[in-house]
């Protein structure tokens, strides 16, 4: 007798790996966590393994779910483009999102996922950089869309989500005891002067370890715990990890995520990565807070 897969527990399945979590999968999917999580649960048992390792912080995939992850991402797609073939009627075109890079992983990647499956033949492009270049590229018509990281959002900007601001560095690293305290970011990163002003406030001496252009250059530098940085809560990357100062070092406050859109007439391809955009970061806000421990 032949045996199916349900394509609605793959596509669960598949954006909590891409994702990280079934609360933020929840919102992508416009179901309940408990929906997400039966429909996950229903392929474990279906294909008699242990897909998710949830023991840890967050979601992982075990080494039987990185497998099947392959397998559901391939059949989703030719689920997908066999229902675009068959309509073949959707809108084309395309639309320019700006986004920080500093919050480009975790949320972006199940965004333009989540977009695509929706208007396959709308190209949406990915600019990446600094949110004062990505603000004066909207300015002069480059992007249709961007998101930025802003104390107070500027004229026309909507406030996304509003995230505390935390300080992190090497996995198990020391750094974070030394004095004077060494920093890496990037030149135009707005975070810098906030952590600058922050330790000063506390009367902590700190230096520059670097400052670069680029983001990568500051994560390795990070990650070999020659110097900590500061992230919105929720965007800390592998190479770095919250530092558990138990109180240590100072508050650096919060930070607003807001988003522009460039006005033109009713797009609802558009409108469905607006609505994307809210559900996934908004999605941050609902995670528990991490309690701040001591470490090392």
């Amino acid at each position: 007798m032949a045996r199916n897969i349900d394509t609605t527990a793959l596509r669960a399945f598949a954006t909590v790996a891409a994702t990280g979590g079934v609360t933020r999968a929840a919102a992508l999917l416009h179901l309940t966590q408990s929906a997400v999580s039966m429909q996950v649960k229903r392929l474990e048992e279906a294909l008699d393994a242990r897909l998710l390792d949830r023991t840890g912080r967050g979601v992982t995939l075990t080494a039987e779910g990185e497998q099947v992850l392959a397998y559901a991402r391939r059949m989703l797609t030719l689920n997908d483009e066999l229902l675009d073939r068959m309509r073949d009627s959707g809108p084309a075109g395309e639309i320019r999102l700006g986004v920080p890079h500093d919050i480009v992983p975790r949320c972006i990647p199940a965004i333009l996922r989540a977009f695509a499956a929706d208007y396959p033949r709308v190209r949406l492009t990915l600019i990446s950089s600094v949110t004062s270049k990505l603000k004066a590229e909207f300015a002069q018509g480059g992007c249709d869309v961007i998101l930025t990281t802003e104390t107070v959002p500027g004229p026309g900007g909507e406030e996304v989500v509003r995230l505390p601001l935390i300080w992190v560095g090497a996995e198990g690293g020391t750094m974070w005891q030394q004095r004077p305290l060494r920093l890496a970011f990037n030149e135009d990163c707005v975070f810098r002067t906030m952590a600058q002003d922050a330790l000063n406030a506390a009367d902590i001496p700190w230096d520059m370890a670097m400052t670069a252009d680029s983001s990568r250059a500051v994560d390795a530098t990070v990650s070999a715990d020659l110097a900590c940085h500061v992230v919105i809560d929720g965007f800390d990357t592998l190479e770095m990890a919250p530092i558990a100062h138990g109180g240590t070092l100072p508050d650096v406050g919060e930070q607003g995520i807001a988003m522009y859109v460039l006005p033109g007439p009713a797009d609802a391809a558009r409108d469905r990565l607006l609505e994307i955009i809210r559900d996934t970061y908004g999605a941050l806000a609902a995670r528990p807070s991490r309690p701040v421990l001591v470490s090392g």
